[in-house]
């Protein structure tokens, strides 16, 4: 089945399908920690950022698609708490995708590309209580860091935990 899965850079033409995977994977994902009007708010700010984003970031934005169908990015650059260091940003993988090795390969094409760009260590943080993404994370051999740290959602305090791996 990987055989089917092409990735590429996503640039700004691809902003309308990053958007969409986004929203869509962060609803199907977090959902049930927020209270509705702010999860549509939440997920209207997904779909409609990425024009801008893709256009103006120095960071790589990788587009994995199943045959003709983007379903998952990632999108990764130097750490900002970590000098020296890649962070992940964002892993994302659109629920049609579950299951189907999608994931895994965008994984790997987005480890490959850290250690093409020289960094010999990555680091990402995923909410402590998503046990689905948190099983991925070490599938693909990241570990827990130790570190953690609760964000601000809109006014809802949400405990992240930090995974790592040396490249």
């Amino acid at each position: 089945m990987a055989s089917d899965f092409t990735i590429r850079r996503a640039g700004p033409a691809d902003s309308v399908v990053v958007g969409d995977i986004h929203a869509t994977t962060w609803l199907a994902a977090y959902a049930r920690f927020f209270d509705p009007e702010f999860c549509a708010r939440a997920a209207e700010q997904r779909r409609t950022r990425w024009h801008r984003v893709l256009a103006e970031t120095t960071d790589t934005v990788l587009l994995a698609s199943a045959g003709e169908r983007p379903l998952a990015f990632s999108r990764f650059g130097a750490s900002s708490r970590r000098p020296g260091a890649a962070e992940i940003i964002g892993f994302y993988n659109h629920p049609d995708g579950w299951g189907t090795g999608i994931a895994g390969a965008l994984m790997t094409a987005t480890l490959a590309a850290l250690r093409d760009e020289g960094y010999g260590l990555a680091h990402l943080w995923t909410l402590r209580d998503t046990p689905q993404a948190r099983r991925f994370y070490a599938k693909c051999g990241l570990t827990e860091s130790g570190e953690q740290r609760v964000d601000d959602y809109g006014g809802t305090a949400i405990d992240e935990v930090e995974y790592e791996i040396r490249l």
